[in-house]
């Protein structure tokens, strides 16, 4: 994103990038929130599944089928990223595939080494991933700062979304279908990366998944911790850093994609202004994720492990959401929004305050939100 934006712009531009191409254990979608602020991820050839059935289910709270109104936007990793390649370098930048391996400030100026020699730069956009090896630049972060995904290509083919949630385990499974295959993969933290993988294996005997004939694929994942946001390093002198390489994930369910492209979008905005100098255009890019959604993500990291961990009325908070949205159509559409990403944090307490009355409105909000109501003596 950011590199197809500044070659448009004139800009010499080059992208380094060891694997180009390949595939990944997330799930792969597109929420409704992107393809609106970006049509090209819809008005596109490139193969991906319109997905609007979703599955949620947790062991004491059962399971309910929900109707997506904004349809998600399920693609292959290596489908994905090939195309953003491809629409950069149609855009006039130019790939090459090769390893950064350090990055030298000397002056205003940055010499990139790579495995092939070295690169003079006027700026860098940092693009790594989470496993950052660029030590000078991108995030900090500590391992409770990280959750492991992992993951099955899975050669087999279903309709709809399936989103299964556990007591006291902060993550979840998931099967997303794509074109001619599934994505089955578990995310989580707080647990040995074994335990996760058994938590997967058994998930996928029950419900009949096959592993054979199936591909496997280990990431890592930032899902920063509360405190972390306040000194997220996301940019300095000379570079900014973007998607998971700045921490830029939602801390609830893991999803970076809308992140990542959006972070490239605003990087390339930072480095093209003409109304800042030079050595002030990081700290502009800094301002612009505030101003987009660092303090909602932040604020997200806070209700993580209340959503996942909490116990409301001897259940889990995903059990009582589930069994509030079989009764309640204002719930559903509550998690619709959330689903879309057109729902954000900040304001989640609010809505479903207003949304919902008295027990209801108890549970939901003291449950996931840590809110509690205190009542006066009759």
């Amino acid at each position: 994103m950011a590199a197809a934006r500044l070659a448009q712009a004139g800009v010499e531009t080059i992208i380094l990038d060891e694997k180009l191409a390949w595939e990944k254990p997330c799930g792969g979608g597109i929420t409704y929130k992107a393809y609106h602020q970006y049509p090209f991820l819809l008005e596109n050839t490139t193969p991906k599944r319109s997905v609007t059935a979703t599955t949620l289910s947790e062991p004491r709270g059962g399971s309910v089928t929900m109707r997506l109104r904004h349809p998600l936007l399920i693609y292959s990793r290596f489908d994905l990223n090939k195309m953003l390649l491809e629409r950069a370098e149609e855009s006039g930048a130019r790939l090459e595939k090769e390893r950064v391996t350090a990055l030298e400030r000397t002056g205003e100026r940055w010499a990139v080494r790579t495995r092939s020699g070295t690169i003079d730069a006027d700026y860098v956009v940092v693009a790594t991933g989470a496993r950052n090896s660029l030590k000078n630049v991108g995030t900090e972060w500590s391992a409770q700062d990280t959750m492991c995904a992992m993951g099955y290509w899975v050669p087999e083919e279903r309709e709809g979304i399936d989103i299964q949630f556990f007591p006291n385990f902060e993550g979840y499974i998931w099967v997303f279908p794509r074109c001619g295959h599934l994505s089955v993969g578990i995310c989580g933290k707080g647990e040995p990366s074994q335990k996760v993988k058994d938590r997967l294996h058994a998930y996928m005997e029950e419900h009949g998944i096959s592993r054979k004939d199936a591909t496997f694929y280990g990431h890592l994942i930032p899902a920063l911790e509360r405190p972390s946001w306040r000194s997220n390093r996301v940019s300095g002198e000379g570079w900014v850093a973007v998607g998971d390489a700045a921490g830029l994930v939602d801390p609830v369910t893991g999803e970076g994609l809308y992140y990542a492209i959006r972070s490239g979008d605003l990087a390339a905005e930072a480095v093209l202004s003409e109304r800042h100098a030079p050595s002030e255009r990081h700290a502009f890019y800094r301002s612009l994720l505030h101003g987009e959604f660092i303090e909602d993500l932040t604020f997200g990291a806070g209700l993580a492990k209340r959503f996942f961990i909490q116990q409301v009325m001897f259940s889990s908070v995903p059990a009582r959401m589930i069994e509030l949205m079989r009764h309640s159509p204002r719930m559903r559409e509550i998690v619709q929004d959330l689903f879309a990403g057109k729902q954000g944090y900040l304001d989640l307490k609010q809505r479903i305050l207003e949304n919902l009355n008295g027990t209801m409105r108890e549970i939901v909000v003291g449950g996931m939100l840590g809110h509690r109501i205190v009542k006066a003596p009759e």
